[in-house]
């Protein structure tokens, strides 16, 4: 439990980084951050790939189409959905939206997988759940208005369908990634995070030179393809790639390994905790007293959420399990 929480918590402040990279390139299309940071994912990824190749060749044409379909919906479509909110709604209203996760993710795993993982009864969760969402609540509520009167009711729309869809991405990421590292207990977490990278980077390429593409032919004047700041672009990129997605993931899938879905689920909370220490930071300012109360909330509503065990279902076992040497006793 300790470790898979010290992963978890290691995950949030890789992630956080994540939010800091608009605001140092704010002159960069949020298209063009989303590909160049799985682009650059992709590319860390290849010489970890080599390091890490006999764990890799384990994996079977099955494991790579997983790993597949996690790099699409849980990279790519995620943080496009992201960024575009952002660009519709501005991050206070787009934030709020996202940092529902823990709570949708607890909930639904708590249904999903409770014979595998075990149920938290709902009550316990409850206190936690209220808290870590009134903290999303306060943290956000002082700058609501400045998003709903920055765009007309149209884009508003758009936006607020757009942070949705990536709440069900990255719902979905958790619950198909956990399933995989789960069932296979003896792999290497560090091995699926570098090929989620691998399979990340076709996809981000073709991003990459299609924007490229579509740029030359609407005659855009951004300067492609590494824009008016090519190496400090390239630099954040790397960075990011290196430390938010390869190094956020590995501890992600350290801490799915250890931990039940729906308790992991709530730990996605240090990634907002994290970005709000990391976007102050770069602001020079002091949270405002209702941050420092959502902030508050937040950790509480973590720490109660780490008290609670999971309770184990009663599973009628069939009566060809009870044999001797069978290989489904013999893996629970």
């Amino acid at each position: 439990m300790g470790i898979g929480v010290a992963f978890a918590l290691a995950a949030g402040m890789m992630w956080g980084l994540v939010f800091v990279g608009p605001l140092l390139l704010p002159e960069y299309p949020a298209t063009l951050q989303s590909y160049g940071r799985y682009l650059a994912f992709g590319l860390v990824a290849l010489p970890l790939g080599w390091l890490d190749r006999r764990e890799l060749a384990r994996l079977t044409r099955a494991d790579w189409r997983e790993a597949l379909k996690l790099a699409a919906v849980g990279n790519l479509a995620y943080y496009l959905c992201l960024a575009s909110a952002i660009q519709q709604i501005g991050a206070p209203l787009a934030t709020m939206i996202i940092g529902t996760l823990p709570v949708v993710i607890a909930v639904a795993a708590n249904r999903r997988n409770r014979r595998r993982d075990g149920q938290l009864p709902w009550l316990q969760m409850a206190p936690s759940l209220f808290a870590i969402g009134a903290g999303i609540a306060c943290v956000n509520q002082a700058e609501l208005h400045l998003a709903a009167s920055g765009a007309v009711a149209g884009s508003r729309l758009g936006g607020v369908l757009l942070a949705i869809g990536a709440v069900a991405c990255w719902t979905w990421y958790p619950l198909r990634n956990g399933d995989w590292l789960r069932d296979h207990p003896g792999r290497n977490p560090r091995a699926w995070a570098t090929a989620q990278g691998l399979a990340t980077l076709p996809l981000a390429l073709a991003g990459y030179l299609l924007t490229w593409l579509w740029y030359a032919v609407a005659g855009e004047t951004f300067p492609m393809p590494l824009g008016p700041r090519p190496g400090f672009f390239v630099a954040l990129m790397v960075s990011i790639g290196l430390l938010a997605s390869w190094l956020g993931t590995l501890c992600w899938n350290e801490a799915s390994q250890r931990l039940p879905t729906a308790l992991v689920g709530q730990l996605i909370v240090f990634e907002t905790l994290a970005a709000l220490a990391y976007a102050f930071l770069v602001r020079g300012a002091w949270p405002a007293p209702l941050t420092l109360t959502g902030i508050l909330l937040l950790v509480g509503g973590v720490m109660w959420a780490l008290r609670q065990r999971p309770v184990q279902l009663d599973v009628a076992v069939p009566p060809a399990a009870d044999a001797p040497g069978d290989p489904a006793r013999d893996r629970s």
